[in-house]
């Protein structure tokens, strides 16, 4: 699975990956080697944080409707 993001997202982290290399490293990136840098970290954190993700939603989203059994249970006997 290929993680894709949107252009103007791209260029946001371009841009902070560049400023973070300023900072920390005070060493210059240039916006081919930071595109790479970026699409290096989508290829091989990307699927791991995504597979995370769907993980902690599906654990959160379960947890739900556990507690909705509670919530809405009618005991029939009266």
């Amino acid at each position: 699975m290929q993680i894709k993001i949107d252009d103007t997202r791209k260029a946001e982290f371009i841009a902070r990956l560049q400023n973070s290399f300023e900072t920390e490293f005070d060493e210059p990136l240039s916006e081919f080697r930071a595109t790479e840098i970026l699409d290096m970290f989508l290829k091989t954190l990307g699927p791991a944080v995504y597979n995370q993700a769907v993980q902690d939603v599906r654990a959160h989203l379960q947890k739900k409707l556990d507690d909705l059994d509670g919530d809405v249970y009618v005991d029939g006997a009266e």
